[in-house]
């Protein structure tokens, strides 16, 4: 899945073998994957200073998946929400510069109202952009601190029940 065209978050041709594309908005199916890419900004001035983006829901097993790709919008618009609708996992960019910030993220997870958060695209170490790091977002959040994992393993029965997890993966 392409997110944006922009050359540091586009490397089609270095995948090897003869992948499923799915490049931009519209609605695919792989082998009873259900993906649709909803069309979004990857600035909060409707794409004028950094074009498009799309946010992709992926929807497997019964669960449903959101990635916002490198979404600048400071908040998604009624026509976004109601193709999102329910999402039990959300992959989010947290780290502002190009993306949208902590707070932004926030108030973009209080419309969506995952299961779970994930946040993406924040300071790592030798990382020559300047990002935020991730703790920035977790205080945002209500959260000190959150032990980052090596996988998640997702599964309907657990999801949580009430309230919203924050998993940070390791790099």
């Amino acid at each position: 899945m392409v997110t944006h065209e922009h050359e540091d978050h586009n490397a089609i041709k270095d995948v090897k073998g003869t992948p499923f594309l799915i490049q931009g908005p519209g609605e695919y199916e792989v082998k009873e994957v259900f993906i649709q890419g909803i069309p979004s900004f990857h600035d909060d001035k409707e794409g004028k200073e950094r074009g498009l983006n799309t946010i992709y829901m992926i929807e497997a097993e019964d669960l449903r998946f959101c990635h916002l790709g490198d979404l600048g919008q400071k908040q998604l618009t009624d026509e976004q929400l109601e193709k999102i609708d329910r999402v039990d996992v959300l992959m989010i960019p947290v780290g502002g510069e190009y993306t949208i910030d902590s707070s932004a993220a926030q108030k973009i997870i209080s419309q969506i109202e995952p299961k779970i958060v994930i946040p993406m695209h924040y300071a790592l170490p030798k990382l020559k952009m300047k990002l935020d790091e991730v703790a920035k977002f977790l205080k945002s959040m209500g959260k000190n601190s959150v032990t980052p994992q090596d996988k998640l393993i997702v599964k309907m029965s657990t999801l949580p029940k009430d309230g919203m997890e924050i998993v940070v993966l390791n790099p």
